[in-house]
């Protein structure tokens, strides 16, 4: 008896030793900071890189004091932050926050901007393995995304320092779309779908005017429509071809018919 209560005893010390670890309160050691402390310290830990810590801090200064500019620099950091870190989902949760909450901020503009960036980072490797993989397995909606927030901000604030940027990305983009359209027209050629073909590469003359997709558009167009044996639809695009693209290298490879120029195309990527 006096042995199992000896045991019981070491147990009781024991376990009232390790319960003052196991059940104290872990130390704030931002407690009592100020607004401006908190938000000095966050902004060094982004600046150094470290982005989990500086979104800790910058949450702590938005819950700590809700009120105020420093709150509100704090949701747009957190935003970057988080862009930086490459948490899409979380960046642009935060971004669209801040504008519902802050519609009228007087930089408001920039998570606009920051918005297309998180979509147009998304979308960047698109192009970078559109020759090792077949593009209908593609899917461009990052890259349409993009291109609209992009847009959004450019009618919304014409005159932000933020615009001349987002329209050289929006025109990368168009690019971008246009690209994934004649790949996607040239896949249903390739397959002995003429009409899809054709049917895809009128859509890219009438939504992408101004890219240089236009070109092998009308060739595709020509060539489907010489499948199909629609004659007169071919004689007319050809002579249209012609005479906007009078030296174009698709014209030596439409001679010759056993050749594939989608081959042709893919050796020659800077076209």
């Amino acid at each position: 008896m006096q042995k199992k209560l000896a045991v019981v005893a070491a147990t009781v010390v024991l376990l009232g030793l390790s319960g003052c670890g196991l059940f104290s309160e872990k130390i704030d050691e931002t407690k009592g900071w100020s607004a401006s402390k908190l938000y000095s310290e966050a902004s060094e830990e982004l600046d150094g890189q470290h982005y989990e810590r500086a979104i800790q801090l910058f949450e702590k200064l938005e819950s700590s004091y809700p009120f105020g500019t420093y709150a509100q620099q704090a949701q747009m950091n957190i935003a970057y932050a988080y862009y930086k870190s490459q948490d899409q989902a979380q960046a642009l949760a935060a971004v669209e926050r801040f504008i519902k909450l802050h519609p009228n901020h007087a930089n408001v503009d920039y998570m606009y901007y920051l918005r297309g960036l998180i979509n147009f980072n998304d979308q960047v490797s698109f192009l970078n393995f559109v020759y090792e993989q077949d593009a209908t397995e593609r899917d461009p909606k990052a890259t349409r995304e993009a291109y609209a927030a992009f847009k959004e901000l450019v009618t919304k604030f014409p005159n932000s320092k933020y615009t001349p940027d987002s329209l050289d990305r929006m025109r990368y983009l168009l690019n971008a779309m246009a690209s994934y359209e004649i790949h996607v027209a040239r896949y249903y050629y390739r397959r002995g779908a003429y009409l899809a073909a054709a049917n895809r590469a009128m859509g890219i003359m009438s939504d992408f005017r101004d890219t240089p997709a236009i070109e092998e558009a009308l060739f595709i167009m020509i060539r489907s429509y010489d499948k199909l044996g629609m004659t007169e639809l071919k004689t007319d695009t050809e002579r249209v071809f012609k005479l906007n693209y009078p030296n174009s290298k698709f014209l030596d490879e439409g001679k010759k018919a056993e050749r594939h120029w989608w081959r042709f195309w893919s050796s020659n990527a800077s076209m």
